[in-house]
């Protein structure tokens, strides 16, 4: 099985940065896609921003023009830099993986908690 462990969440003011990461373990799981997802209280989980294995990348309209995502295949890590960050953003932000062989399995994090403060 996949395990994914996210770093980098903290309290940041409104406008500033931050950087999240992800690392997923090697497996015998191919992943196809790494992404982020967040979850504030009271709220669903929404899509934030993935980028699949090709290097195609998805990004939520909420934080387009100011969220970027990248990864790295070989080491199997996603990163999510937030810039201009508002007060919106606080969440519980989760790595999410997709391995579509040998079989389709979907991957959670534990989640990073990001407080923007105004």
């Amino acid at each position: 099985q996949v395990q994914l462990v996210e770093s980098g969440g903290g309290l940041v003011q409104a406008g500033g940065s931050l950087r999240l990461s992800c690392t997923a373990s090697r497996s015998t799981f191919s992943i196809s896609f790494m992404g982020w997802y967040r979850q504030a209280p009271g709220k669903q989980r929404e899509f934030v921003a993935n980028r699949a294995r090709g290097g195609n990348i998805y990004y939520a309209d909420s934080v387009k023009g100011r969220f970027t995502i990248s990864g790295d295949n070989a080491k199997n890590t996603v990163d999510l830099l937030m810039n201009n960050v508002k007060v919106e953003d606080t969440a519980t932000y989760y790595c999410h993986a997709e391995a579509t062989s040998p079989y389709i399995k979907n991957f959670w994090g534990q989640g990073t908690q990001v407080t923007v403060s105004s």
